[in-house]
């Protein structure tokens, strides 16, 4: 099962049925999607929604998923922040390379919660014996590849290792 994960201002939880909308909100926005694969293309239809929450909650956990970030005192989520092993390119099969990421809605971005939804999950990470994380931005997105930074993320320059794109490549060591 996907554990319930909290921080300081958030809660990672697993995607519920019931977040259809907030999904649907979420990943319609080009703001949202234009980074995001090798086609960026945005949702436009509800069913996209719940057939992604359907795929989300087939990450069983305990180490990789797919989480709701919710903040404190909130109920609908503001976005997603995943764990979760990175596709080969060419092939699609994952590799063993453990990815950390997240995905906001516009309207909670300036507000640190990928920098703390992508620590709470790095710490999930070292808990469960994983050595290093690894991050991957498209070249021209600033924003994730400074909270890569804020998160003390090492650049490791470009590579078309995963998911048929050339990305920026980021790893996180475990702490001594």
């Amino acid at each position: 099962m996907l554990p319930t994960l909290q921080s300081d201002r958030l809660t990672l939880r697993p995607w519920t049925p019931e977040d259809v909308d907030a999904v649907f909100d979420l990943y319609s926005r080009w703001d949202v999607m234009r980074f995001l694969g090798t086609a960026p293309t945005v949702m436009t239809e509800l069913a996209e929604a719940t057939a992604r929450i359907v795929a989300w909650r087939a990450f069983t956990g305990p180490l990789h998923g797919v989480w709701a970030i919710v903040p404190s005192g909130e109920d609908r989520p503001v976005g997603t922040a995943l764990l979760k092993l990175l596709p080969h390119s060419g092939t699609k099969a994952p590799s063993t390379d453990t990815e950390v990421g997240w995905h906001l809605h516009p309207d909670a971005w300036g507000r640190g919660y990928a920098t703390e939804a992508g620590g709470r999950l790095l710490a999930h990470a070292w808990s469960h014996d994983l050595e290093q994380v690894f991050a991957v931005t498209y070249p021209e997105n600033a924003a994730s590849q400074a909270v890569c930074s804020r998160l003390g993320m090492a650049p490791l320059g470009m590579t078309e290792r995963y998911y048929d794109i050339s990305c920026a490549l980021f790893r996180a060591d475990r702490p001594a």
